[in-house]
């Protein structure tokens, strides 16, 4: 089995020929042997899910994805122009044989935050989670628009 080295633009073969044996999305970050780009403040693949911010003419509205997580799972706060989403599962499978046991353990975790504009209802906020979307709905106040009476003098 033959594999051309592709060669990056700073020349180094090492990190092509690692990246094509271990690539990145297989594993859980970005690849060790990647050095074209830095790392600071990288987000961890999966680690945040991803959220879509909609605005309609009478309300906000928040979509995130995640999947494999019930409703109890997530915990939904707002606390001085924030709103926090927090989400925690933790689970465990065992299984036992008479030649052998094991025993698994899982958890996860996210907590996302956004600032919230202060044209909202926040007694009028609404979360529903179905198909692993978690859906917010953040209806905005009506703005009345008032046009004061503005009197003409006549000259």
């Amino acid at each position: 089995m033959a594999h051309a080295a592709k060669r990056k633009s700073n020349g180094r073969v090492l990190p092509s020929l690692a990246n094509e044996f271990f690539p990145a999305d297989k594993w859980f970050g970005p690849s060790l042997f990647e050095w074209d780009e830095p790392h600071l403040g990288y987000e961890w693949a999966g680690s945040v899910p991803e959220a879509n911010l909609i605005e309609t003419e009478k309300a906000y509205q928040i979509e995130l994805a995640a999947p494999g997580l019930e409703k109890k799972d997530f915990t939904i706060e707002l606390q001085e122009g924030m709103l926090h989403i927090r989400a925690e599962k933790e689970e465990e499978q065992s299984e036992e044989d008479k030649n052998y046991r094991r025993k698994e353990f899982s958890y996860f975790s996210f907590s996302r935050s956004f600032v919230l504009p202060d044209n909202l209802l926040v007694d009028k906020i609404e979360a529903s989670y179905t198909h692993g979307i978690l859906h917010l709905t953040l209806p905005k106040k009506e703005v009345i628009v008032s046009n004061p009476v503005k009197q003409i003098k006549v000259g």
